[in-house]
């Protein structure tokens, strides 16, 4: 194995050689250099791994020797080493993006430290993680065979997508690959899990049914509104739970997670039925049968979720909260950059609601997802697609703006997607949804194993358009495709991320709450 290359630049080099006997003997090669310009004239010559460089030497100093190193090689990292505490000098190497920081006298265990943190960390990282994972795995695996509770699920979910990011941090592909037969196994266990207890919660014949859609305001957000002057609750559609952990450490930057739940999603996980639940505060066919004028089911022609502001005021009147509130609908940039303007106006309500189109605004277009899906092809980049996204959207900026006013922010979502692989056949007239996660007609036929059918949609509070109507809902990482043109079609859609069906990324969400720091 070949050595490390280190290049170690300082003036007095000469007094070093027992420290740079001692990396010697640890496998690192040390190039010497007695001044910052002989550094640069070695850099030129050959390539190092990492650089330890003097602060306080003659000439060009540590510090300006830094800024020609960054401008040379960007990512090669360089540790700082300095006989001055001074605060400045800290702020200036740790400014200019230097690896670690060394007082001296050091030891050259110490330089030892910090070379195997700077160079061998993401190694070291990856042992750890694949180490820990491995422990819990086994543990995992017990616990989905159980018959669990939904907050059992909720727990079982947060571990996966926690070890799921550390190994995606990690690179290692044997470790990402067990993870996702895990994952799968754990979905093909949550389907059936699903299909047994979700009729039963709907109709009040389970007592541990969970927070969904159409309770989640009676639950969480109404008791907000008494403790609190100014709420802002935040609804980015298609929002996931990873999604949410990958732009967590973003937002705390201005805000603080007082909790952080995950509720159900009800069925379809789909926009027109679950958002309008979480609004409601009712089921999809109680929606239907309550407010006749604001409901338009699949086979009609009109938006389906554009009456959101007066489902809610509908509903917190029930709840007994008279409260003055506005609604906000972002659904493209410039609608975006316009609420961001115009935060400041809200500042006299008790309820601010912001509906933030997701996946709209990741796409910039509604195209069948084909931005994302050239972008994003598999869970790691989704995730990072995601981040990028928020970091540059106005929605970052509307949330800068409410932690400023120091309100209380509340981040939910209607439902989350999944990224599917395998097709299902399904065949049904022309009037059968377009929706790829679930279907809903009097004339389906389709694979009875690949589904969760819903004969009588209103056992599942479902709108009955006609008499022989029924629903059902594609199970872990299936999605519905025609006969007609079905390689085509396949091909099309394999690998993007749809939602509507049941799986744990799309129906077990996040609910955060936060205050400002």
């Amino acid at each position: 194995m070949d050595k490390i290359q280190l290049l170690w630049a300082d003036d007095e080099i000469e007094l070093l050689k027992p420290h740079i006997l001692f990396l010697n003997d640890k496998g690192y090669e040390v190039s010497i250099a007695r001044s910052g310009d002989e550094a640069l004239d070695a850099l030129k010559e050959k390539d190092f791994d990492a650089v330890l460089l003097d602060e306080n030497m003659p000439g060009l100093s540590g510090l300006e020797t830094l800024s020609q190193i960054k401008a040379m090689r960007s990512a090669l990292p360089v540790i700082m080493i300095t006989k001055s505490e001074e605060e400045h000098i800290m702020e200036d190497a740790i400014g200019s993006k230097i690896a670690d920081y060394l007082i001296k006298p050091v030891n050259p265990h110490q330089i030892l430290l910090s070379l195997k943190k700077t160079l061998d960390n993401k190694r070291l990282i990856s042992v750890k993680t694949n180490t820990g994972y491995r422990k819990e795995f086994q543990q995992i695996g017990m616990t989905i065979g159980d018959n669990l509770s939904p907050t059992e699920w909720t727990e079982v979910y947060k571990k996966l997508v926690y070890w799921e990011l550390e190994i995606d941090k990690s690179g290692d592909k044997s470790m990402i690959e067990v993870l996702r037969m895990q994952k799968s196994e754990a979905n093909a266990q949550f389907f059936k899990f699903i299909e047994k207890k979700y009729i039963n919660w709907l109709n009040g014949k389970d007592a541990s049914a969970p927070t969904m859609s159409h309770t989640l305001i009676k639950n969480k957000v109404a008791g907000e509104l008494d403790k609190n002057p100014i709420t802002f609750l935040l609804v980015i559609d298609n929002l996931r739970y990873d999604q949410w952990k990958m732009i967590e450490p973003i937002i705390t930057e201005y805000y603080k997670v007082d909790q952080e739940d995950l509720f159900f999603s009800i069925l379809p996980s789909a926009t027109q039925y679950a958002r309008n639940a979480l609004f409601a505060g009712l089921l999809p066919s109680e929606i239907e049968k309550r407010f006749p004028n604001l409901w338009l089911n699949d086979e009609e022609e009109g938006g389906k979720n554009m009456h959101e502001e007066e489902l809610l005021q509908a509903q917190l009147k029930r709840l007994g909260k008279d409260v003055k509130m506005s609604y906000n609908k972002i659904t493209n940039i410039a609608a975006g950059k316009k609420l961001s303007e115009n935060i400041s106006n809200l500042s006299q309500n008790k309820l601010n609601v912001i509906v933030y189109n997701f996946v709209d605004m990741l796409s910039h277009a509604r195209t069948d997802m084909e931005v994302i899906r050239e972008l994003a092809d598999d869970e790691p980049a989704y995730r990072s697609l995601t981040v990028s996204w928020f970091e540059h959207s106005a929605l970052l900026d509307i949330i800068k703006q409410i932690a400023d006013r120091k309100a209380r922010l509340i981040i939910t979502t209607d439902h989350g997607t999944i990224h599917v692989k395998e097709p299902s056949k399904v065949v049904g007239d022309r009037n059968v949804n377009t929706n790829l996660r679930y279907k809903q007609g009097k004339t389906l036929d389709y694979n009875k194993k690949d589904v969760f059918e819903v004969r009588n949609p209103s056992d599942a509070f479902l709108p009955k358009q006609h008499v022989s109507t029924c629903f059902i809902f594609a199970k872990e990482d299936k999605f519905f495709a025609y006969p007609n043109n079905y390689n085509h079609y396949v091909n099309y859609y394999r690998n993007t991320f749809q939602h509507g069906g049941i799986s744990l990324e799309e129906m077990i969400i996040p609910y955060i709450t936060l205050s400002p720091k």
